[in-house]
This record gives C-alpha cells, sequence and structure tokens, in this order.
C-alpha cells in the first residue's frame, strides 16, 4: 500500500458523503487507503460511511470518545501504507492538497510535510487569536518553528508516525514529537475551507489543556530520557540553599539567642526538605523511565539506516 489516509470523525455524517466523493477525485490513480476512525459518534456517522465508502475504506469505531488524539493513534496503528496523510473530517482541509504535499515530500526527501491553513475559514476572536498565541508560544517554547500547529492535514512516512507516541491531547504537538524522532519536516500552504456541516468541536476551553500539555511536552523534549537532571538538579540546589540558611541560623543562634519567630527559619527547613523530595523524586522518575524501556525492549534512540560498506577490490 502506498498511501494510508487516517480521518478522525466524531459526529460528522452530514460531511461524510462529499469527503469520501472528494477524497475519490483527489487520490484517483494513486494507490490508496482510507481508514476512518470513528470517536464514539452518537449520530448516523458509521451508516453514512459504510453507504458512501469505497472498497478501500475501512472503519474503526471505538467504543467510546476517547478524544482526537487516541483516534488517530488507533488509524495510524491501523495504516498499512508507506506515507500516511492525517486529514480532518470536516471538509475544513481540502484532500486535493494530498497530492501536492506528497510531490513536495519526494522532490525534498522529507519524512514530513506540516499544511499550513492559508486564508484560514474560522472565526477570529475564538479560533484565530488563541492558535495564533498557541503558535507562537510552542516555537519560542520548544524551538520547533513551525507556523501553524492546529493544522491536521499532514503527510509522514509510515516509520515516523508509528513511533510518535500519541497519547492525551498531544496531536498539537505532533511536529515536536516528529522533531525529537529526528524527522526532516517542511512545509506548505493548503486550502482552507468554511465548515460544511455540523458544529465545532473546539472552543476556549482547550487553551488550558494546550498549556498544560506544553509543560508536559518540555519535560518530553528536554529530560524524558534524564529526569535525573531536572528534578536531582533543582532539589541540589534548593538543598544546598536551604542547609546554608540553616547553618547561618545556626551560628546566630549559638551567638545571638533564640532564632525561633524569625520567618527565615522556616525558609531554611522549607527549602531544605523541598530539595530532598525533589531529589527522590528524581530518582523514582529515571527509574520509571529505566522500567518504560527495559520492560518493553525499547531503545532510547531510532536507527535511520544502515550501511554495509563493501570491500575494495
Amino acid at each position: 500500500m502506498f498511501l494510508s489516509v487516517v480521518i478522525p470523525v466524531m459526529n460528522e455524517e452530514g460531511n461524510i458523503a462529499l469527503l469520501t466523493s472528494r477524497i475519490a477525485e483527489a487520490l484517483a490513480g494513486i494507490e490508496h487507503e482510507v481508514i476512518f476512525v470513528d470517536d464514539g459518534s452518537s449520530d448516523r456517522t458509521v451508516a453514512e460511511i459504510e453507504a458512501y465508502g469505497s472498497p478501500v475504506t475501512r472503519v474503526l469505531v471505538l467504543n467510546r470518545n476517547y478524544g482526537q488524539t487516541t483516534a488517530m493513534a488507533a488509524g495510524i496503528d491501523a495504516a498499512e501504507g508507506e506515507l500516511i496523510v492525517m486529514l480532518d473530517g470536516d471538509m475544513q482541509n481540502d484532500p486535493r492538497d494530498i497530492p501536492l504535499m506528497i510531490q513536495c515530500m519526494q522532490e525534498g526527501n522529507w519524512d514530513v510535510v506540516a499544511g499550513i491553513r492559508a486564508k484560514r475559514q474560522d472565526g477570529f476572536l475564538l479560533r484565530k487569536v488563541p492558535s495564533k498565541i498557541a503558535n507562537w508560544l510552542i516555537r519560542r517554547s520548544t524551538g520547533v518553528h513551525m507556523k501553524d500547529y492546529g493544522c491536521t492535514l499532514k503527510l509522514f512516512r509510515s516509520d515516523v508516525a508509528k513511533s510518535l507516541g500519541l497519547y492525551g491531547e498531544l496531536h498539537r504537538y505532533i511536529p515536536v514529537l516528529a522533531s525529537m524522532y529526528g524527522a526532516r519536516m517542511t512545509q506548505m500552504e493548503v486550502r482552507h475551507h468554511s465548515r460544511h456541516a455540523g458544529v465545532s468541536k473546539y472552543g476556549l476551553g482547550r487553551t488550558f489543556k494546550v498549556a498544560s500539555d506544553l509543560m508536559l511536552m518540555l519535560f518530553f523534549q528536554k529530560y524524558g530520557q534524564r529526569p535525573m537532571h531536572l528534578f536531582g538538579g533543582s532539589g541540589l540546589a534548593l538543598f544546598l540553599v536551604g542547609v546554608l540558611i540553616n547553618l547561618y541560623l545556626l551560628v546566630e543562634k549559638i551567638m545571638v539567642g533564640s532564632i525561633g519567630g524569625r520567618p527565615l527559619l522556616f525558609v531554611g527547613v522549607l527549602l531544605t526538605f523541598t530539595g530532598i523530595q525533589l531529589i527522590t523524586t528524581g530518582f523514582m522518575a529515571d527509574l520509571i523511565m529505566r522500567t518504560y524501556y527495559e520492560s518493553q525492549n525499547k531503545k532510547p534512540y531510532n536507527i535511520k539506516k544502515q550501511i554495509l560498506v563493501q570491500p575494495r577490490a
């Protein structure tokens, strides 16, 4: 299989007929499969896919709503294509951009081609402004300079997509995960349309999820394989500051007298115990990290290719 199209859907019955038609037109002549992942729909989404899908269509019906990230992961796990493209089920992404992305990937030998929504057809205050702020914050924090993290339309080589490790709400951070894998990425502008039917599942409440996931992403990116460097370093610094404060107060106690009512005493004790706690957390996190890799026979690295050098004649 050359191409797998993965489409997470939830209550998108009004979009399925047109979406399947557009995909068939756009990918005519390209060997492909279409994998719909139904993320707990309560309407006729699955029935519409069965009615309008082609022989290359599969439907993965999840037993409940898990969220877009988990639905993407399920589709990627099931994909058999050499290339995997992610597509929204609300008709805002245009399937006609997929062949252009394939061409871009092949010409530049890229591992990931990410879409940039040109002339984005979304509300300004509730969608565009929060998205711009989130994109800026992620770029500055992670050092991965992608213009539009929120665009679902992305094309991957299969090995990259299957190594992303998508959990929780991390689909917005796919470029960061791909960068951690060592993927070569580029961007290109893609078309963006107004929603054809149905209701958007996005809102301002997602801002807090994005912020909390960003902290997790920064931890993965910088300390995922060496958590002791974060917890141990900061814990040791706090512990030493606390010890110095307590030594100073001990000398003052000997020379001056009572220090029981001084706030500095509580600060010193607090810093000392906090430092010990962080160091202990570092030990535990390091043990968990080792268990994660060793229990599943995982490696903390990925080999891109192996070259056998032939002896000279």
